[in-house]
């Protein structure tokens, strides 16, 4: 990546495992020398990119369609599932349906996975529980709740070695959304602030260039990053290599259409069709689509 610009690019990064696949590569190429980068939980990235800390990152979809005018979206790249996710997930101790009136705790670090765990279990099953936000431990939520909304490591964690063990019932929100919808779903895209687009353009197509290329060298050696991560990880290189092939990093058009139609259920900031695209190399200037 060539640094004509005059400072870093302040880039976003997801401090889960799901992002691993997106970032593992920059380092292989040296390309991650060239930004800088700030970890942190979905929630968190969001809110640095709209308060101008961030130039690019990855940003919740709720976010994103809240501060659609400010934002555009880097096309084919994103963080999702055209099925089950395994790592967005409703932990309960009862069947959805029983959870009328009952307390549900909401893990506090994704806004996207908690609109897509209440519009499911309003629309779908008919249920009105009563939500809280608590810290992501899943002892915690179910001292106080019958059942919790997890992301991320701690939904992987649960999922696979606490639920089982404690007898709860697992619900992947990925696979609820295409069972009901016959869709994929974006829990996350990546953006870039429009004010940064016009004054370097040409820096966000090379970042842009540099996370395809990581994408696309770890998805092709998936098993070594699934063996290394697992030096550091709760889970084992087989688990890994699973989740990593199980989630969708692409962002074109069917994604698009599930993102209007979760906008469209949920309401949000009229948010049908107000995602905008990085236009095409070939297009002149930076531009938009």
């Amino acid at each position: 990546m060539s640094t004509h610009h005059r400072s870093r690019p302040r880039v976003g990064h997801i401090q889960f495992l799901n992002c691993l696949p997106l970032y593992w590569g920059l380092a292989r190429t040296g390309t991650l020398l060239d930004l800088t980068l700030t970890k942190d939980t979905p929630e968190r990235l969001g809110e640095l990119l709209v308060a101008d800390e961030l130039d690019i990152g990855p940003v919740s979809l709720v976010e994103y369609l809240r501060h659609a005018d400010e934002l555009v979206a880097l096309p084919d790249i994103a963080v999702g599932c055209d099925g089950p996710v395994m790592s967005c997930m409703i932990v309960s101790k009862v069947p959805l349906e029983e959870l009328d009136g009952a307390r549900v705790a909401l893990g506090s670090t994704s806004r996207t996975s908690v609109r897509l765990a209440r519009l499911l279990l309003g629309e779908r099953y008919g249920v009105t529980p009563e939500y809280y936000t608590c810290p992501p431990d899943l002892g915690l939520m179910m001292r106080e709740a019958e059942a919790a909304v997890l992301i991320g490591d701690a939904a992987l964690r649960a999922s696979l070695h606490d639920a089982p063990r404690l007898g709860l019932r697992v619900y992947d929100l990925g696979a609820m959304w295409h069972e009901w919808t016959g869709l994929p779903f974006v829990f996350a895209i990546w953006g870039v602030r429009r004010d940064y687009l016009e004054r370097e353009p040409e820096t966000v197509r090379e970042v842009h260039r540099a996370f395809l290329a990581s994408r696309d060298l770890s998805m092709a050696e998936v098993g070594k990053v699934a063996e290394q991560a697992a030096h550091w990880e709760d889970f084992d290189a087989e688990v890994l290599e699973r989740y990593f092939t199980t989630l969708k990093f692409s962002f074109g058009a069917p994604q698009l259409a599930a993102v209007d139609e979760f906008a469209r259920r949920t309401g949000i900031a009229d948010g049908v069709g107000r995602v905008k695209l990085l236009a095409p190399e070939a297009a002149d200037g930076a531009g938009v689509r």
